[in-house]
């Protein structure tokens, strides 16, 4: 999930904390009164809120504001939003998946199709890019709970399928109906994760030159910052130059 990593990590540097802060706020805030409200709004009994609240509690969410958004799915009258994937191929044939939460999907669609065309992009239709990825139960620890060897054993005893190990991070891969499991025998062990929830994974990255790069970049921030986005991935990875030139 390179090309996605790269990106959250340069979007999370750039200016405007505050503003950033707020949206991504509304975004879990959205996500979880949607898992409470399909599900049981106890996090214990439903695995999808329980790992909206891990989500949120990484972002250092209040928890006021995570109560007030299991509270508002039990509210009469209250919004109901749909779940809608769209996909698509972004400069230099990168595919994207967004998954959205909209009240509006004629709205939502035109944003995205706008996004896409406006930066060298193409919305294709459902099933044109997801075949290129996996959708897995992705799981992280922080790096100093386990080594990379023990945390491969752990994992591998509780039905995890891949272990990625960085300096900062132990990431884990399992099936998507075996998420909860895992996360209950590891959270066990090495108390709660830095998150829990379910990614799409790239098979392969596509390499891109510094030009193309740019323009994707601006492409994924511009989803990234539509109210109704929830998440975008894309399988790409971008060169060491741009990265530095990204980073400073």
């Amino acid at each position: 999930m390179a090309g996605h990593s790269q990106f959250k990590n340069i979007m999370h540097r750039k200016g405007a904390q505050d503003k950033k802060r707020a949206k991504i706020f509304a975004k879990l805030a959205k996500e979880i009164t949607v898992a409470a409200k399909l599900g049981l709004p106890d996090p214990a009994f439903n695995p999808r809120l329980r790992a909206a609240i891990l989500a949120a509690r990484a972002e250092n969410m209040p928890k006021d504001n995570i109560e007030r958004a299991i509270k508002k799915s039990t509210d009469q009258g209250g919004e109901n939003y749909d779940e809608v994937r769209y996909e698509g191929f972004g400069p230099g044939g990168v595919g994207v998946i967004i998954e959205t939460l909209t009240d509006n999907r004629n709205r939502t669609a035109g944003e995205v199709r706008s996004i896409f065309s406006k930066n060298g992009g193409n919305l294709g239709e459902t099933g044109s890019v997801s075949f290129m990825f996996d959708h897995l139960g992705a799981i992280e620890f922080d790096a100093k709970v386990a080594s990379a060897d023990e945390m491969i054993e752990a994992a591998i005893e509780a039905g995890a399928d891949d272990v990625q190990s960085g300096e900062e991070v132990h990431e884990l891969f399992c099936a998507p109906d075996s998420l909860h499991e895992v996360v209950k025998v590891l959270e066990a062990k090495y108390g709660e994760p830095r998150s829990a929830k379910m990614v799409w994974k790239p098979q392969n990255l596509i390499g891109i030159d510094d030009e193309k790069g740019e323009s994707l970049l601006k492409m994924l921030e511009a989803l990234d910052d539509n109210d109704d986005v929830q998440q975008v991935y894309a399988n790409f990875e971008l060169s060491d130059s741009l990265m530095e030139k990204m980073s400073a």
